[in-house]
């Protein structure tokens, strides 16, 4: 079939503007009026829609280049693509399929992705239920994940804390542990943000059916829950099933072996205490239990600690938590436990065993597309459980979708609240995509960790003519006089443009710093945006701009800084 050439058209007085974004490829089939590219001016940002539906034969721009009225985009085949539906209303099943509760979508799984993706269904009006396995909503997250783990880090840190005031001149006594306290601490917290989400979910009217919930086919889901089984039939899906914790085969059945969701019920502080890997989430738990008392091992078959941070971030951590930490086996693995009386006694490759107290097992996490009965919906799982989507988050079948930890990495909940809304748009028949520059990660150990957009260690690795700028934190007024100055912040500058491109910090509070500069990234701001973005005085997030000033060679709070 003959392709249309579809170009640029009228944009008022912009002329030579950039495409920062390519949001299709060749193949692609698009709607009319789908958005084909995103092009920034000194002014504004605007998208160029297709002028008609096709799919796409050929690219004729990239990211980067200079388009004016008449440029050429792309060519369009006009033949009837397999267009997919903007508000998907698949063929219902056969009348003699039973159900016992009938909605427009239903959404499996209520951690944030979950419960966010049927509010936000609810809310653009159409008849939602909502499937969750525990007793109440908010998934891993709230009930034994993020929120229980930051309530105890938080515990952790003012322990910390009311010890370094030693220094200030103020002392306290020892703190005595009423750890039945502390977990009705821990209780209370999740309590009180669990209880809001149902609220919220009978204010919107969402019908919540506790149990497992496995597909019977492409219309009908059956949930099994403590009061038996109900069906529930539907015309659009959404699956935000999540990720369940990796686990090792060779260890055995013993309550001394733990993971994230077992730690969290803080059943008793262990004198010795080893983490089987090096990732964020055995690290915040093995804070909170060192600052209880316990001494730490930890063991990464990797060559590092949180791989995915820069390591110059990392290394700040490592040295101000050395104190915790009896030793630290990188490049090594665990090949063998055994549960004795005494204690879990636990075989390294090339190292003597140790017997330990407590073993906290944290190796990642696996999604749970191969447990939900996916195939009978005629859903495609790849071999490691994902569910792949498109930018709609739809699977291969049109009218089920699948957002969070089962649709794709990084498995982080933040990304799946975005992710659920973008898909209960889309099943409502909006033009929503999930097109986020930047996921911002954060690592909630003390000090903390948090980065967005590409890391310094990445663009070395790919050859990206970056500039870096880093801005210490001994020369923060602020972190001064919190007496904790052992961080910094950096931002990364595309070499060419200056436009920041992503950013690191190390220090307290950097996981609630990190969003100014994931903000930056997303509205592609220069160096100069941030330095002349007047920030609040004395503060940390002064960091941010002075980071920014130091690269354009204007900071003054720094010594002068050597002609390039």
């Amino acid at each position: 079939m003959p392709g249309i050439e579809v170009k640029v058209p009228d944009i008022g007085d912009f002329k030579d503007v950039e495409v920062i974004e390519v949001l299709v490829k060749l193949g692609d089939a698009v709607a009319k009026e789908q958005s084909l590219i995103t092009l920034e001016s000194d002014k504004a940002t605007m998208e160029i829609p297709s002028p008609g539906a096709g799919v796409v034969k050929e690219l004729r721009i990239k990211l980067g280049d200079k388009v004016s009225q008449g440029s050429p985009i792309l060519v369009l085949e006009s033949a009837q693509p397999q267009k997919r539906p903007a508000a998907p209303q698949p063929a219902p099943p056969a009348p003699s399929a039973s159900a016992d509760l009938e909605c427009d979508i239903v959404v499996l799984g209520a951690g944030p992705g979950g419960y966010s993706a049927a509010f936000r269904a609810a809310d653009l009006g159409l008849k939602t239920v909502l499937v969750e396995r525990y007793p109440t909503l908010g998934g891993v997250c709230l009930n034994v994940g993020c929120i229980p783990s930051k309530a105890l880090l938080h515990t952790a840190a003012v322990m910390d804390a009311a010890r370094g005031l030693a220094d200030h001149g103020v002392t306290f006594g020892q703190p005595k542990l009423d750890l039945a306290k502390l977990r009705a601490f821990k209780d209370k917290v999740v309590g009180k943000l669990t209880g809001g989400l149902a609220s919220m979910a009978k204010m919107r009217k969402v019908t919540v059916v506790q149990g497992v919930g496995t597909f019977l086919d492409k219309n009908r889901l059956q949930v099994e829950g403590k009061d038996g089984s109900k069906t529930v039939r539907f015309a659009s899906a959404i699956i935000a099933a999540g990720s369940q914790a990796a686990k090792l085969p060779f260890l055995p059945d013993d309550p001394r072996i733990v993971d994230s969701t077992a730690a969290l019920e803080l059943k008793g502080v262990p004198k010795k205490m080893l983490v089987i890997g090096g990732g964020i989430i055995g690290l915040e738990m093995g804070t909170v239990y060192s600052t209880l008392g316990a001494r730490l091992d930890v063991v990464e078959m990797m060559d590092g600690l949180m791989l995915g941070a820069d390591r110059d971030l990392v290394a700040v951590w490592q040295r101000f938590n050395a104190g915790r930490f009896d030793e630290v086996m990188l490049r090594t693995r665990t090949t063998k436990a055994e549960a004795a009386k005494d204690g879990i006694r636990i075989f390294f490759d090339g190292k003597d065993s140790k017997t330990y107290d407590l073993v906290l097992v944290s190796v990642g996490r696996v999604p749970n597309g191969g447990k939900i009965g996916a195939d009978k919906a005629g859903i495609a799982v790849t071999e490691r459980g994902f569910i792949e989507t498109d930018s709609q988050m739809r699977t291969n079948v049109p009218h089920i979708y699948a957002i969070g930890d089962i649709a794709r990495n990084p498995m982080l909940a933040h990304k799946a609240v975005h992710e659920g809304h973008v898909a209960a748009e889309a099943a409502a028949g909006q033009k929503a995509h999930f097109d986020a520059r930047v996921i911002p990660s954060v690592a909630f150990t003390d000090p903390e960790i948090a980065w967005a957009g590409v890391t310094e260690d990445e663009a070395k690795k790919n050859g990206m003519q970056i500039g870096v700028a880093k801005f210490p934190w001994a020369a923060s007024g602020r972190a001064i006089a919190n007496a904790r100055d052992e961080g910094f912040t950096k931002l990364i500058f595309d070499g060419e443009t200056h436009r920041i491109i992503g950013g690191g910090i190390v220090g307290t509070g950097a996981g609630d710093l990190i969003s100014e500069i994931a903000h930056a990234v997303e509205m592609g701001s220069d160096a100069t945006d941030l330095g002349k973005t007047i920030h609040p005085h004395p503060t940390l997030s002064e960091s941010v701009g002075m980071a920014a000033e130091l690269f354009e060679g204007v900071c003054t709070d720094l010594p002068p800084q050597r002609k390039k």
